[in-house]
């Protein structure tokens, strides 16, 4: 068994190897029409918390459900895979890999038509990728929406008495308004990645009132009595 420590060093010295590996497996896989580093490591930020992210186009989008499944034997059996689930978006599948180290991989899979960059976390290692349009960021007026809807719900969570999901509500609203003060200052308003670098840039009372709304372990001391039955 490792201690924390040793599986964070084992994780970074091991990442860049089974990268490395990872491309070089792919350019003997006729399936794969191109691939590419994405993420944080072709952001230039990569630190030893990063995970690996890579994204495969597939010839023959016929063959991708068996590359994907080739792929996934690949990982437990060579790699220390011991969970994966799918995120999909229109016709990528995103196959994210919990490894024995702690260490988070996630493998893309496209059809070569749509395979290209989706943002500019893209770096082509071989293979063609075709020009698109990037993701659309959330806009504002979708956050502002999300907003209002999780107040609302959160309002009616406490009064129905339940704590847990009021909290669940509030956090959620918090969230909104974080991003929404993200893309105010022009930063990325995704997955809280720029909150940090956001609250120098707020005016204090903004920062207060963001700080305001950090819940507290739930209890009918905060949100009252409850209901009777």
């Amino acid at each position: 068994m490792y201690t924390s420590d040793q599986r964070e060093t084992l994780r970074s010295d091991q990442r860049e190897t089974l990268r490395s590996a990872l491309i070089a497996a792919a350019r003997q896989d006729a399936r794969i029409s191109g691939a590419a580093v994405t993420g944080s490591a072709a952001g230039g930020a990569e630190d030893q918390w990063s995970d690996i992210d890579l994204a495969f186009g597939i010839g023959d989008a016929g063959t991708m459900p068996a590359a994907v499944a080739d792929w996934t034997e690949r990982m437990y059996r060579e790699h220390g895979a011991v969970h994966h689930f799918d995120v999909t978006i229109g016709a990528w599948i995103y196959r994210v890999f919990l490894l024995h180290i702690g260490l988070q991989v996630d493998l893309a899979f496209a059809p070569a038509h749509e395979f290209g960059a989706r943002a500019h976390t893209f770096r082509l290692q071989f293979g063609v990728a075709v020009e698109r349009a990037h993701a659309s960021p959330s806009t504002p007026s979708e956050l502002i929406g999300l907003a209002w809807l999780y107040a609302l719900h959160a309002r009616g969570s406490v009064g129905r008495g339940k704590l847990w999901q009021a909290e669940y509500m509030i956090s959620h609203m918090r969230d909104q308004v974080l991003a929404l003060a993200c893309l105010r200052h022009r930063l990325s308003a995704v997955e809280g990645r720029a909150w940090t670098a956001c609250r120098p840039a707020c005016p204090s009372r903004c920062s207060a009132r963001s700080s305001a709304v950090w819940i507290r372990p739930p209890t009918y001391t905060h949100f009252g009595p409850p209901p009777t039955p």
